[in-house]
């Protein structure tokens, strides 16, 4: 194998920090300087294919590199991505990458791409010769073709996180949620920050039957930790966490329930009601039942919540209307309980209307408002 020169490498350092017009600059002094650089030719290829991508000049940088040798699998498959990168040249890049796994049986990389995009190429030609949108039948094939390449990649690269993307893809459009959930494990077992496979099997588990919102917050808190930027995930912790907050309500209605009970605000036929006003021992006993329900309900288990879902807590209020409205909502609900229990009622025509007005604004939003936030 032939030594890269320094300028080449240095080039492609340059294009993995997406400084791909400085890396064109280099490039181009070393292919002035030496013009049969095959490395450079393709490094120039790839370099084209950067920022803004322009097929015609990556091809023909390509193109340059195959002249000097035909057989460089690494040129080959630069090549496949300058044709798909030039308009109506996609499905000519199978023929290119079938002649890069032949010259290099063992190199896993031109089988993951050719199962990347041979069921694309597939269904572009189906167009072309039927016309039409592609049947399920005929996409089950393709998808079954480009699998089994998949497998032969991810068996000559059983490390590479690209094989096991590819194979994910060609088991979710085949609708495998078994594989492509194996798959995601796999993946997140080589990268675990990988941010799509964390996204979609933290969703997974938090959106489950019986995931409580805690327990749904705290995966997503969990794998943000990871992927801290995945705007998915964020949602999903925001959704989570609106979910805790509505459960206040819950609390605040319960109070209110228990405070209409203990004034007997609403006649049983064959049973008497109460004598009002309450004696000032009573209504102080009421406020224990309420004490519980808050220190338990929401205080000892806000207290245990992770640091990361408290934190969002505190912002998704600041930053969501809804979010203040259940609040406002749980606060209106517990004066009134409140106002029930604590005031010497001596009738209850006005502590009813103070019940209704507790309980209406509350319970006709509960129902209605699960996307908001």
């Amino acid at each position: 194998m032939s030594t890269v020169h320094p300028a080449v490498e240095r080039a492609d350092a340059l294009i993995d920090l997406e400084r791909y017009e400085e890396a064109r600059r280099l490039l181009a002094e070393r292919l002035a300087e030496e013009p049969e650089d095959l490395r450079a030719w393709v490094k120039l290829a790839r370099s084209h294919l950067g920022d803004e991508p322009d097929g015609e000049k990556a091809l023909e940088a390509t193109e340059r590199a195959l002249v000097l040798d035909a057989e460089d699998v690494g040129a080959l498959v630069m090549h496949a991505h300058a044709l798909k990168a030039v308009g109506g040249r996609f499905p000519e890049t199978e023929d290119v990458l079938r002649e890069a796994i032949r010259l290099a049986p063992d190199y896993w990389y031109p089988y993951a791409l050719l199962a990347h995009w041979l069921y694309r190429i597939r269904a572009v030609h189906h167009g072309q010769t039927h016309g039409g949108a592609v049947s399920r039948q005929a996409l089950d094939g393709f998808l079954r073709e480009a699998g089994e390449l998949a497998q032969e990649a991810i068996r000559l690269g059983p490390e590479e996180v690209f094989a096991y993307e590819v194979a994910w893809t060609i088991a979710d459009l085949a609708n495998n949620r078994t594989v492509a959930d194996q798959l995601d494990e796999q993946i997140l077992r080589l990268d675990p920050q990988h941010r799509a496979a964390l996204e979609r099997q933290t969703r997974k588990a938090a959106t489950g039957p019986g995931v409580k919102a805690a327990q749904a917050a705290t995966l997503y808190a969990d794998a943000l930790a990871a992927a801290p930027d995945s705007t998915v995930m964020h949602r999903g912790l925001d959704e989570a966490s609106y979910r805790l907050l509505r459960g206040i309500r819950w609390l605040a209605l319960l109070c209110l329930a228990l405070a209409g009970v203990g004034l007997d605000l609403f006649a049983v036929e064959g049973e008497t009601q109460r004598e009002l006003p309450l004696p000032a021992g009573q209504r102080l006993w009421n406020l224990v039942p309420m004490a519980v329900i808050w220190a338990l309900g929401a205080l000892l288990r806000y207290r245990r919540l992770r640091a990361g879902v408290r934190v969002n807590l505190r912002s998704l209020i600041r930053r969501r209307p809804w979010p203040r409205a259940v609040l406002a909502q749980a606060a209106w609900a517990m004066l009134c309980a409140l106002l029930l229990t604590e005031v010497p009622w001596s009738e209850r025509t006005v502590p009813q209307v103070i019940f209704w007005a507790g309980l209406l604004p509350t319970a006709a939003t509960v129902w209605f408002d699960r996307r908001k936030g």
